[in-house]
């Protein structure tokens, strides 16, 4: 079994990305689903930033213990799972093992955030995926994001992103 290495940085917070199997769009349709399966863990965090696309999202969540956000991760994957309307075809003989969905990849990445500078950098990346992926052509109208609620806080303008902001956003290889 792998022995991955995570550090953990009390009072840290914590850039994830989580991908669907395959990149099968599951994630807008169930939307609602998702946001249950965040809410139903038992485990004490905040998502300070987040963004859904059809089979990925990006989030920055802040624990409470930061040892246990791979649990979080877990438990949200877990919930999902569990309850979501699909069913893969051409289970791999450890998803038929282990009694798995095959909804999520097993694996996800995650940073931890190091000071300002990073947090702005993982915020502008969070908030440009939409229009990196071609589904809007502007932040503000990808509803599955929370680039209102840092427009609402005065982080960006209603219209940010413009040539270079978008230079220094493809630049990040956060994926």
């Amino acid at each position: 079994m792998p022995n991955y290495r995570r550090y953990y940085i009390n009072n840290s917070m914590i850039f994830v990305t989580i991908v669907t199997n395959g990149r099968v769009p599951l994630l807008i349709h169930n939307v609602d689903l998702l946001k249950k399966s965040i809410l139903e863990t038992k485990y004490d965090f905040i998502i300070y930033a987040a963004v859904v696309l059809p089979d990925h999202l990006h989030f920055i969540l802040y624990p409470k213990n930061i040892r246990e956000f791979p649990k979080i991760i877990s438990s949200i994957k877990y919930y999902f799972s569990r309850n979501v309307n699909y069913q893969k075809r051409n289970k791999t003989c450890s998803e038929l093992k282990r009694q798995e969905k095959g909804v999520w990849q097993r694996r996800y990445y995650d940073h931890i955030i190091r000071d300002e500078d990073d947090l702005n950098k993982h915020l502008d990346y969070i908030h440009y995926n939409p229009v990196k992926h071609n589904l809007v052509t502007l932040a503000k109208d990808w509803k599955f994001s929370s680039f209102q609620k840092f427009v609402k806080l005065g982080f960006y303008e209603i219209d940010w992103c413009n040539f270079n902001d978008i230079n220094k956003i493809n630049k990040l290889e956060l994926e």
